[in-house]
Formats: structure tokens, C-alpha cells, sequence
């Protein structure tokens, strides 16, 4: 097994030969390292002008040429703490997912939001950029010249927008094109990615105000220094614990190029498909045939170390070619960048009856994700034996693992603390909605507001931050535009009885099995869906998955369906774990963690029980989401669960963020009844396609003439009809 580098003294010269050149390179074009003097100023006038008590605005910028582009803005007081006001995701405005092109769109959004505010984009005291943009130069001029000569084609392979040539060009570009699309300078301080992801979720975590130490762990593809990185957080300050300095000693990496060459999915569209692939192979790490073989690809070491055996892992020379023979002969040929999405070599669990092999490659992905969880178990084993501490924050891309997440909590239980330590509690794991690089430009924002010591503030209480809520004039300008959609006004939900009469509208429909969208708000921010742009189904029918898969959102039958629940119906339906209760079970309200289910929820509510019998599970609370709440109160009164289907209101794209774009998606889904826009000024509107088999009317009339139940009116329950 070959662990490390085969040129390391190579790899660290060229880092330190790089590191001085572009930092000067990189300051000439107004981008700051911390410690320099710039920064050091610029942080010093923040800290003066907090203390005077004047209120700060901070920026964030992810905007270096890697994927999820996007900027975010906070509001800083000295009595209040960062309060978060928006994470403009990149790709829900420009229709490109994960997308790597400057946030023009996003920039746009947030200074059209200042006008409204009566604030102009000059008031925006500082920007702070996701990515140390010089040390993530230096990195790869150091993970190249590592594994030289084999590496040198790395800079220039298109499927690594991170590593690529031209995706650097744009991030040394950086201030100068915010700056012209501000309309005024824009220098920009630049933050190591790690730290980022991991104050962030930290200060906007339910342990944040605690007096106990709290653990992160921040592991992804790669940041700007490595792909591993552990901090403990007391007393309001972080202390980095460990970073692995290396770019391919990386489980985001290694589960990222197993599910895309095994899966036949393209990166970053592969790690969710192949963690929801691995409910149907053999999860026994003693009868699974390459769960053995496999797990040799990663070297547990002492320390929490993890490191790649190089002699199975041929990326970290040719990204184009990354099995070795010898992984070759454990998995058989990777699938060629070429037949990605090819439906002739995508994983699909509906050939299991008709293909040999799809059972082996089901198992595959389970042995896959069972040395993954190895490796994370081994990370947070060490950092609480270092720490002592109970409290855990999960972040990086790959705490988007809902699974592993999941094991994290049933290892490190009650039993692992009094064997260990002799300690009566057990480990609390917290995962904010956006561990992956959609957080990251607000992590950069909070990162400033850290430096500058504003303190922590209060938890998250919810996800609806990218962008702002539609108004009355954009709905119907949108449905205006669209000859070949009907609507109809269908109430307004500024009062208690307005939104209740539209959530039982809805619950009528799913209770229908009918297939029904909600637009309302400023969008989630992250990758789930959670009741603000929402596809929403009858969990009570079995072929409600079907259904959706084929004729809703067109994808793989092999993905998961998310339950949407009340508190109430998450501890009726779900083992919710003892680890994840911290304030009222928070852990699950962003569905990034899942829960196994009890025995009569497969029979109660099958369409959201996943095949190893778990679901990714949100909850929903009244006073973040009224609507929502109140739609799911109205569907336990109409089906007998408060419990619904929930997916992202998506078909071939990013979330819908504006009503164009619930327009377009509506017209992209054949088998969606109905889309539900509710503008800022309260009105609600219900949008269908015309011709055909028009339900949404048919129920809409029903509703109105006799169908209506509030609170009062629980008498009546329709019967559950199949699709």
C-alpha cells in the first residue's frame, strides 16, 4: 500500500516557491490575504467601527472558478451578532447547476434587495471571499508536481473545474469584475475555505451558545489547503485542531469518483444517486464480497488520519484514467467519462430483474458507502478523544452523507461514552442545510464578522435566504406571459383563515393523489427543498414514488423520497435519535439527516420509506413556516397522517427561483397537477397546464362547492385513491 506522495520534498517546494508569487500577484488584483496589510487595516477600522456602535454589512463571495458560485450579505451589531440576510445561489438564477460563472445574477439580486432597503451597494463595509485564493493556487502547484510528470495534464482536464487553468483565471479576476458590477471598488479579503464551512456551522448551530465544547469537523472534495480539517469551538473562539494539507487524502474525492465511474453519473450529480444505490446491495461487511478488497483504498491511520492507497487510486496522477489495475481488478473498468448518463451504463434498480450484474453493482455502492462511514467514524473517533467533548458539527460536502451521518450517531452512543469514558451522555451531531459549497459564501461573510469579534448570535431557524419573495406585480406578469398556462386566484394567506383555507386546498389535492407544487417566499437555500419550493405527493400511496419518478421528475427510481412531517408525526413514524434532539430535534429539520423508521410507517406512509427502511426526514415548525405547517395539519385531517411527500420543485435544473422559472418547470412536468404561487403581498394563485386530463380544476371546484375541513371540521376524511 503506497500512502502519500511519490515526489513529496517536489510537492512542498513548489508550494512554497508558489505562495509568495501569487500573494503579491493576487494583492495587485485586490485580493487580500489574512495577515497582510491590508486585511489587517481594513479588519481593525471594522472592529473600531462595531465598537462605536454603528451597524456593519458584510459580504460574501464565492466566485473563484469552483462550482456552487454565489454571494450572501450579513448585518453585523455589536448587541445583536451577524444576522444573516441572504444567500444568493449562482445557479437558481442562471439555470445552471453548480454552476462555476461569476455570480453577475446573484450580485444583481443582492443590489436590486439594498435599493429596496434604501442602501446602496457602497454601504457594504467589506467583502470576504470563500476561498484563500492564493493557497489554493499554491496546493495545486503542489499536488501536481507530487505525482509528476504522470500529473501534469491535472490543470488542464475540464471535468475538475477547481483544478482547471481558466476556472484559476477567474477567481484572480474576482474583485475587479464584483466591483464593476457593484459600481464601485471592491476589495476583497480572502478566507481559507475550511474555516468557512466550519465557523458558520458552528455559530449558527443549536451548541453555539453552550458552555461545552464543540467539535467540527469539516471534510469535503477539497478546500483550499486540504481535505480534512477538525476545529473545537470554546467560549466563543475556534481553534483548528488538524489539517491534512493534502488535496487527494480525501473522502469527497474518493466517494465522488467511486459513485461517478461505478454509477455513470457525472461529479456532483453521483454522491446522492450512489448513497440512495446502496439501500439495495448487502450492507453486512462480512458477506458483502467487495466491501474487504474495497476498504483497503483508505488507510485509516493513528491520529485520525486518512490517507489514499495511491497503488488502487490512480486520480491523484490522471483524472481521466483513475483506477489502477489493481482497483480494476476489486471493481472492474471505470465507466468512461464519455458514457456518463448514458442509459445503457447508468446504475438503475429497475434492472434488477433483467440484468446480472446490477445486483454486484448495488453492492458495490453498499461496500462503497461502508468504508466511507469507516473513515468518518475513525475522524470523529480521534477529535473526541482529543476534545472530551459530546458535541459535534458535521460539515463539508460530505456531510450531505445523511447516512453516514446516521451511523455517526448510533456508533458513538451511550454504550461508546460510559466504555470509553465513564461518562452518562452519548455524541449530539448537528449538520446545518448547507454543508457544501452553497454555504460557503455566507461562511465567508460570518468568517469577517468572527474576525472582527461581533460575537456569535442567535441559531438558524430556517433555510429561505436565496433571493426574496415574489411580489404580486412578477406572478402575474410571469402567468400573463404564459399563453399556455391557466391560473386562477385562490386567496390570500395574510390571516389564519386565508392560509388555512389555501393549505387544505392543497392537502385536498395530495389527499387526491394528485401532484402539486409550492412557490412562496424567498427561496431555501442549499440543496433541499423545504417547503418553499416544494413538489408535494400523498406518502400514503405506494406508487406515489413510481409516479413522481417517471411522469414528475423524470429520475432514477434508485433516489429516495423525502418525508415532510410535524414534530408529532416524526416521533409517531420515526426512531428519532437521542444524539440529534437539541433544540426540539433541529437536526432535522433540513433533511440532511436520516432516521430509521418504526414498524408501521412502511404500511402507513410507504412512498417515503427508503428500501433500507430510513428516511431523510424534515420537520416542520409553525412559527418558521405557517403555510407549510398548516398544509400538513390540513393533510392529517384529510388522509389521517400529517405527512407529505416532499421533493425540490426541479425538473432538469436548479430549484425554480422565479416565477419564470415555476412557469417553465410546470410546463417541463407532464404529470404535475398544479404549481401554488403565493406573492409577498399575500395573494395566492394556482397555475395548471390546459388540455387533457385536467384534474386541478375538477378538485378545485369539488373543494370549494363541499370540500373545505378547518380545524373545527375533522368529521370527514376521503377515502385514499390510486394513481
Amino acid at each position: 500500500m503506497r500512502i502519500g506522495p511519490r515526489h513529496p520534498w517536489l510537492g512542498r517546494l513548489a508550494y512554497r516557491l508558489v505562495l509568495p508569487v501569487f500573494e503579491r500577484f493576487c494583492a495587485r488584483r485586490n485580493i487580500h490575504r489574512l495577515g497582510g496589510a491590508f486585511a489587517t487595516g481594513r479588519l481593525k477600522a471594522l472592529r473600531e467601527k462595531l465598537d462605536r456602535g454603528e451597524t456593519l454589512y458584510l459580504g460574501g463571495i464565492c466566485a473563484s472558478g469552483t462550482h456552487n458560485s454565489g454571494v450572501a450579505l450579513i448585518e453585523v451589531s455589536r448587541a445583536a451578532g451577524p444576522k444573516l440576510i441572504c444567500n444568493n445561489e449562482e445557479e437558481r438564477f442562471s439555470g445552471e447547476r453548480h454552476t462555476t460563472k461569476f455570480p453577475d445574477r446573484s450580485i444583481d439580486e443582492l443590489v436590486a434587495m439594498l435599493r429596496r432597503a434604501k442602501l446602496s451597494p457602497e454601504r457594504i463595509d467589506a467583502w470576504f471571499s470563500a476561498w484563500d485564493n492564493v493557497a489554493f493556487i499554491a496546493m495545486i502547484a503542489r499536488a501536481v508536481m507530487e505525482e509528476a510528470p504522470a500529473s501534469f495534464s491535472l490543470p488542464r482536464t475540464a471535468e475538475l473545474p477547481a483544478m482547471n487553468v481558466r476556472s484559476l483565471d477567474k477567481g484572480v479576476r474576482m474583485a475587479r469584475a464584483l466591483g464593476q458590477r457593484l459600481g464601485c471598488p471592491a476589495p476583497v479579503i480572502a478566507i481559507a475555505h475550511h474555516d468557512n464551512h466550519a465557523w458558520f456551522s458552528f455559530a449558527v448551530s443549536p451548541f453555539a451558545n453552550g458552555d461545552r465544547p464543540v467539535m467540527i469537523a469539516a471534510v469535503d472534495g477539497f478546500g483550499d489547503r486540504g481535505a480534512i480539517s477538525t476545529y473545537v469551538c470554546e467560549n466563543g473562539a475556534m481553534r483548528e485542531l488538524y489539517c491534512n494539507d493534502s488535496l487527494w487524502d480525501s473522502l469527497g474525492v474518493f466517494y465522488a469518483v467511486i459513485s461517478s465511474t461505478q454509477g455513470g453519473w457525472t461529479l456532483l450529480s453521483s454522491e446522492g444517486r450512489y448513497m440512495g444505490a446502496a439501500a439495495w446491495g448487502n450492507y453486512d461487511r462480512k458477506a458483502n464480497p467487495f466491501y474487504e478488497p474495497l476498504r483497503q483504498i483508505l488507510k485509516l491511520a493513528p491520529n485520525g488520519e486518512v490517507f489514499v492507497n495511491r497503488d488502487l487510486a490512480n486520480w491523484p496522477r490522471d483524472f481521466r484514467r483513475p483506477y489502477t489495475a489493481e482497483l480494476v481488478r476489486i471493481l472492474g473498468e471505470p465507466i468512461a467519462l464519455k458514457d456518463m448518463w448514458n442509459p445503457d451504463a447508468v446504475l438503475r434498480v429497475e434492472d434488477i430483474r433483467h440484468k446480472e450484474d446490477t445486483q454486484e453493482r448495488l453492492d458495490k455502492a453498499a461496500a462503497t458507502q461502508m468504508v466511507f462511514e469507516d473513515a468518518l467514524i475513525h475522524i470523529v473517533d480521534h477529535l473526541i478523544r482529543v476534545t472530551g467533548s459530546d458535541r459535534l458539527v458535521l460539515t463539508g460536502g460530505t456531510a450531505l452523507n445523511a447516512v453516514g451521518t446516521m451511523r455517526l450517531l448510533e456508533h458513538f452512543d451511550e454504550s461508546f461514552y460510559r466504555r470509553e469514558f465513564g461518562r452518562r451522555t452519548r455524541l449530539h451531531v448537528w449538520v446545518p442545510p448547507t454543508p457544501n459549497d452553497a454555504g460557503v459564501a455566507m461562511g465567508a461573510a460570518f468568517m469577517g464578522a468572527y474576525l472582527v469579534g461581533a460575537g456569535i448570535g442567535a441559531p438558524l431557524a430556517h433555510a429561505f435566504y436565496c433571493g426574496t419573495a415574489p411580489s404580486d406585480a412578477a406572478i402575474r406578469d410571469a402567468l400573463a406571459g404564459a399563453a399556455d398556462v391557466a391560473w386562477t386566484p385562490i386567496g390570500e394567506v395574510g390571516s389564519a383563515q386565508g392560509r388555512e383555507a389555501v393549505a387544505d386546498l392543497i392537502a385536498y389535492v395530495t389527499a387526491q393523489d394528485g401532484i402539486i407544487a409550492l412557490y412562496q417566499g424567498a427561496g431555501e437555500t442549499g440543496p433541499r427543498a423545504l417547503g418553499h419550493r416544494s413538489i408535494f405527493a400523498n406518502p400514503r400511496n405506494p406508487q406515489t414514488r413510481e409516479h413522481l419518478n417517471a411522469r414528475v421528475k423524470y429520475r432514477e427510481a434508485i433516489r429516495p423520497l423525502a418525508p415532510m412531517v410535524t414534530r408529532e408525526a416524526a416521533l409517531k413514524f420515526f426512531e428519532l435519535s437521542p444524539g440529534a434532539a437539541d433544540a426540539d430535534y433541529n437536526a432535522y429539520n433540513y433533511m440532511v439527516l436520516t432516521a430509521r423508521a418504526k414498524p408501521q410507517a412502511r404500511s402507513r406512509i410507504p412512498a417515503v420509506i427508503h428500501a433500507d427502511g430510513t428516511g431523510r426526514l424534515q420537520i416542520v415548525r409553525q412559527e418558521t413556516d405557517p403555510l407549510t405547517y398548516a398544509y400538513l395539519k390540513a393533510l392529517g385531517r384529510r388522509n389521517g397522517e400529517e405527512v407529505a411527500v416532499n421533493t425540490s420543485f426541479n425538473v432538469a435544473g436548479p430549484i425554480a427561483q422565479t416565477p419564470a422559472q415555476a412557469v417553465e418547470t410546470l410546463r417541463r412536468s407532464k404529470g404535475m397537477d398544479a404549481v401554488v404561487l403565493i406573492a409577498e403581498e399575500g395573494q395566492a394563485y394556482a397555475m395548471w397546464r390546459p388540455g387533457g386530463d385536467e384534474r386541478f380544476p375538477r378538485w378545485y371546484s369539488e373543494w370549494k362547492d363541499h370540500g373545505r375541513q378547518t380545524t373545527e371540521d375533522r368529521s370527514q376524511r376521503p377515502g385514499l385513491a390510486l394513481i
